[in-house]
């Protein structure tokens, strides 16, 4: 594919501190152009250190890094990009309507700009408090909502559901599913693993700065191997010893009544033909679908966490 398929294309890009801390190692990264791109790993994955090379705020060791075709910081691509890393900073004497036309006239965007976002991200009926009135979640939402001011072809966002209630979430969500419906490229960092799930086209996962994993929420339940399938049957001791001896098996559990089947799923009939013929009754037998948490602990387990 085309490097102009995609929005961000990150090669080999390797991003060491004074010290000796090495914050991201070797990391080649590619999000599609109209995506919602996760970008999972534990605290001190090298999340933020990537997306503030993206954006020009820090310079990387070694590789390359191209953002909408550009290197990061290009003047005329910066408008293009909106950003929220970190924690928002706003003057917290002025409203937030104000806090954004200031914001608005640095970035070059029309004077209607505060007022469409601020509705965007729900802030609309709290345009005019001071920001030192406003709670966490408020604040990260008037963050998205500078962020959105220049009407960006990509959008990086850290954390933007930090401190939100659950109201507030789900807000943010159906923003960024609407963002990216429209044609926009969107890269969030999260820790809510369900958030990323529901939202995203693809997630990529950074474990001690290295990219330890890359695709859809299904690819990435894969990851953790194999297949398992659950089977309820009676006489569960009859049924444990029978599956043990079956040469598709490769490991056989006893958990809360029922037997987890460590297997290709694709042998579920033939199991199941197995337990009938030997006079075992069958009352369930399924695939076990693994959660994308139990797939970023596994995926996470191996190798810790860095700066």
């Amino acid at each position: 594919m085309g490097n102009d398929r995609f929005a961000i294309d990150v090669h080999q890009v390797t991003k060491r501190y004074p010290g000796g801390v090495t914050a991201v190692d070797g990391l080649t990264l590619r999000v599609p152009q109209g995506s919602v791109f996760g970008f999972l790993g534990p605290n001190g994955a090298g999340k933020t250190t990537t997306m503030r090379m993206l954006v020009g705020l820090v310079r990387p060791t070694s590789g390359r890094i191209r953002v909408l075709g550009q290197p990061p910081g290009t003047p005329n691509k910066l408008r293009r990009v909106g950003a929220l890393i970190e924690s928002p900073a706003f003057y917290p004497h002025l409203s937030g309507l104000d806090n954004l036309r200031l914001a608005a006239r640095y970035a070059g965007a029309p004077d209607s700009a505060p007022s469409r976002v601020l509705a965007e991200v729900g802030l609309a009926e709290r345009a005019r408090s001071a920001f030192r009135t406003y709670s966490l979640g408020m604040k990260q939402r008037l963050g998205v909502a500078a962020a959105l001011l220049k009407e960006p072809s990509l959008l990086i966002l850290d954390e933007p559901t930090n401190g939100l209630d659950p109201a507030g979430v789900s807000e943010i969500r159906e923003l960024l599913r609407s963002l990216g419906r429209r044609g926009r490229t969107v890269l969030l960092s999260s820790h809510v693993l369900a958030e990323v799930e529901q939202v995203c086209d693809r997630i990529a996962v950074l474990n001690r700065g290295r990219l330890v994993a890359d695709g859809t929420a299904d690819e990435l339940r894969a990851a953790l191997g194999g297949g398992q399938l659950l089977i309820a049957a009676d006489p569960t001791d009859k049924a444990l010893a029978c599956l043990r001896d079956h040469r598709g098996v490769r490991a056989v559990e006893a958990v809360d009544g029922t037997l987890r089947v460590s297997t290709d799923p694709a042998l579920a009939a033939d199991l199941n033909r197995t337990l009938v013929e030997a006079g075992i009754d069958v009352r369930e037998l399924r695939t076990v679908r693994h959660s994308l948490e139990e797939a970023f602990l596994e995926l996470t387990s191996t190798t810790g966490s860095s700066g």
